[in-house]
């Protein structure tokens, strides 16, 4: 129990160091106010207009394309955890203290961990809220066969999250790597930005290998019917007859979760830090 309080102790340290900055308040605060912002213009346009179609599930639908943001968020508090304790010069008060640096790079994947699951948690709670506030009197446009429009919300966030997961982990990575956090951040940033690019330049029929990489898998919901957007679905096929199916991506984005932590972990136990 001793051991365990103190690893508690460590991640309780690291959630500090996210919490205790400006720009994570920043963070909440957009993911907070947007929805809010987006859905009121629309109310007020409908309500001018008289064309009041949009009911509150297909609004909460909608404000999920804004989840991109809460990838962007966890992304730079990932690409900073690590870079950022060389950059301030606190990694040798750190690592002096009685803890392996297992357990230090744990408490950081952790703590990333917690960010993401707290601020996809926030972002949900704000987009139904204010969906049912705006547009409570307007019953679902859409319906799946066998779903509820909670599910199909739910469903799109979770394949959001597994993105973001993948896309954090990475960016984690990379922190430990490189010393500079702008680095690390911009780096990061480049990859998440430029993955659509690589994945429409590098097509898994014309390149069977090009099936494995890492974008190419990215978005499960394309593998199920009318989940995620009609831009979700314009590559289906293509990857339907690269021999890709739901269970070969979600192997691919396990792989390479555990490479980029295992990456990590390697850099991380080696790193000189007398420099």
């Amino acid at each position: 129990m001793g051991k365990l309080g103190n690893f508690l102790a460590l991640v309780q340290n690291e959630n500090m160091k996210i919490y205790r900055r400006l720009r994570t308040w920043i963070m909440f605060g957009m993911i907070i106010v947007l929805p809010i912002v987006f859905a009121g213009l629309i109310a007020f346009s409908e309500s001018h207009t008289g064309s009041s179609q949009t009911g509150a599930w297909d609004m909460a639908k909608n404000l999920s394309s804004i989840y991109f943001l809460v990838s962007i968020f966890t992304l730079i508090v990932a690409a900073d955890i690590v870079a950022g304790e060389f950059t301030w010069g606190t990694v040798k008060l750190l690592l002096i203290r009685p803890w392996s640096r297992s357990k230090v790079l744990l408490s950081k994947l952790l703590s990333v961990l917690l960010f993401s699951i707290l601020m996809s948690i926030v972002f949900f709670i704000v987009i139904i809220s204010v969906s049912m506030l705006f547009f409570q009197h307007n019953p679902p446009a859409f319906l799946e066969l066998g779903s509820t429009p909670l599910e199909q919300v739910l469903l799109v966030l979770l394949y959001k999250f597994i993105d973001l997961l993948v896309i954090s982990s990475l960016a984690f990575m990379i922190s430990t790597v490189f010393r500079a956090s702008g680095i690390a951040i911009g780096l990061s940033m480049f990859i998440m930005m430029a993955g659509n690019t690589i994945a429409v330049l590098l097509n898994p029929i014309r390149y069977p290998w090009a099936k494995y990489l890492l974008f190419h898998n990215m978005d499960l919901s394309k593998y199920v019917t009318n989940t995620g957007g009609d831009t979700s679905f314009s590559f289906a096929s293509l990857y339907e007859k690269a021999g890709m199916s739901m269970g070969f991506s979600a192997i691919v984005l396990a792989v390479y979760v555990v490479v980029f932590l295992a990456i990590a972990w390697m850099v991380f136990k080696r790193r000189d830090v007398a420099a």
